[in-house]
């Protein structure tokens, strides 16, 4: 199930964003991105709907996963 990132409170959103953004140890190219600057482009992505928020109620988890991969 899809959860509208906009309806999560701020600070949990960004304690969210944080944790997948340690989880998947994102490649961002030669130059390294401080915590914050990752923090900020997961939420460009999701305000652009290339990522979204998915609550898992088989695992009740909750999750990002960019749109590209949403069938994987």
């Amino acid at each position: 199930m899809i959860i509208p990132w906009r309806d999560i409170d701020p600070d949990t959103l960004v304690n969210l964003i944080e944790h997948f953004v340690l989880r998947e140890g994102t490649d961002y190219g030669e130059q390294e991105l401080s915590m914050e600057q990752k923090v900020q482009r997961v939420r460009q992505q999701l305000d652009k709907g290339e990522a979204v928020i998915v609550f898992s109620e088989l695992h009740e988890s909750v999750d990002i996963k960019l749109r590209r991969h949403m069938g994987e």
